[in-house]
């Protein structure tokens, strides 16, 4: 992959500005597409989130990839609605499980 825009976090890190996006990828497509940006594309930024539907496997692709998990980014979200009935920390676990 090209090289592709960072931004520096607080930790010193820095964050693929680019990562592959997940949102209405279609059940059963999401493990290969997720695996083939990381082993072959040179992904190392992914973005989902726990409403879409697909964690679990974006979860597969990622170990289907070979790739360490401490290269890869993973970006998510956390949806008001929900938020406001449980708290963001209850969503935020739903998303890392």
């Amino acid at each position: 992959m090209a090289s592709v825009p960072t931004l520096k976090l607080a930790n010193g890190k820095e964050i693929p500005q680019i990562g592959l996006g997940t949102w209405q990828s279609k059940p059963g497509e999401v493990e290969h597409a997720v695996s083939y940006a990381l082993k072959e594309a040179g992904y190392r930024h992914i973005d989902c989130a726990f409403a879409y539907g697909n964690e679990k496997e974006v979860g597969d692709g990622i170990k289907q990839s070979g790739v360490r998990r401490e290269e890869i980014f993973i970006t998510s979200k956390i949806w008001s609605v929900a938020s406001a009935k449980r708290g963001p920390g209850h969503e935020l676990m739903d998303g890392l499980s």
